[in-house]
């Protein structure tokens, strides 16, 4: 398997890939797959990544650039973060997100915020308590989680919106 950039040519495969692992009874409205190609259509992509095995997309990871307050304050946004549905809990999800978490640090994010699982973020340093500082209309979430890239990141209270296409 091998993590690499999304390319337009993989748009097609991913669309179904993310409605298929956020398919469940109760959540089979597509809003992730919207969501990524509203980012797109933004412009506010900050790293797109791809899985690949044998040739075929097995899992995806959008980050992107969130608006801050400060404006001179830069932080990503993880989500969503889809692997195939029969290839989920074999650390495709591990992989893509410590790559785009090292792009986001290359790029100069200071932090990486995200809406997500409590039960499974923290394992790669997100925590609800970083996210403290960080207006938001997630803010005391236990879900609303963050990472520092930088140090004293996430010690100043700053505002961080998503782009639009999050709603």
């Amino acid at each position: 398997m091998i993590i690499r950039p999304a390319t337009p040519g993989d748009y097609a495969a991913i669309r179904p890939l993310v409605q298929a692992a956020f398919a469940t009874a109760d959540h089979a409205s597509g809003t992730e797959a919207d969501i990524v190609e509203g980012v797109r259509a933004e412009g506010a992509v900050l790293a797109e990544l791809v899985a690949e095995d044998a040739g075929e997309i097995v899992g995806h990871a959008l980050f992107s650039r969130m608006t801050c307050d400060p404006k001179e304050r830069f932080f990503a946004a993880l989500g969503p973060i889809a692997a195939a549905p029969e290839r989920q809990k074999a650390g495709i999800g591990s992989a893509l997100l410590r790559a785009g978490v090292e792009i986001c640090r290359a790029a100069g994010a200071e932090a990486v915020v995200l809406l997500g699982h409590v039960s499974y973020y923290p394992r790669f340093g997100f925590s609800s308590e970083a996210a403290r500082v960080i207006a938001s209309p997630f803010a005391g979430l236990d879900a609303f989680m963050a990472l520092a890239l930088t140090p004293g990141a996430l010690e100043a209270p700053v505002k961080a919106d998503y782009p639009a296409a999050f709603g």
